[in-house]
């Protein structure tokens, strides 16, 4: 059978659960879940689980979704950042998630020097541009 490369698209249920290195081979963590813009319909952030032992006293956090890299012959992904800065980035208890809105959201994408994607500039479709 023919290698295909890279799969084009996954569904949330394959990536939930996988976990997340940085570039040193560290774990951080894991996906929880992936949280969708419903005024843009797209993935703003996906919930990362950090620390803790064996699951107990995990702190969730909140990673740009531009932030990940696929890796997916290793049903990973890569998060280009050093453990320090996850440990003193703010996070939210499983039982406690933030009330997620675009100014909070802004400042999560800030701390992880991405800008948010609603603030890119689009391109329109005009007739004649397709």
């Amino acid at each position: 059978m023919a290698d295909r490369g890279d799969p084009e698209f996954l569904s949330a249920s394959t990536i939930k659960g996988d976990k997340v290195v940085n570039r040193a081979g560290e774990d951080l963590g894991k996906i929880e879940e992936l949280m969708i813009d419903l005024q843009d319909g797209r993935i703003a952030y996906a919930v990362l689980s950090f620390g803790g032992f064996l699951g107990m006293g995990n702190k969730l956090f909140a990673i740009p979704w531009n932030a990940l890299t696929l890796r997916v012959h290793e049903h990973a992904f890569l998060l280009d950042i050093p453990k320090e800065t996850l440990e003193k980035a703010e996070g939210f208890d499983k039982d406690n998630w933030p009330a997620t809105n675009r100014e909070w959201l802004a400042t999560m994408y800030k701390f992880y020097g991405y800008q948010p994607y609603w603030q890119t500039e689009r391109i329109e479709a005009r007739p004649g541009n397709i």
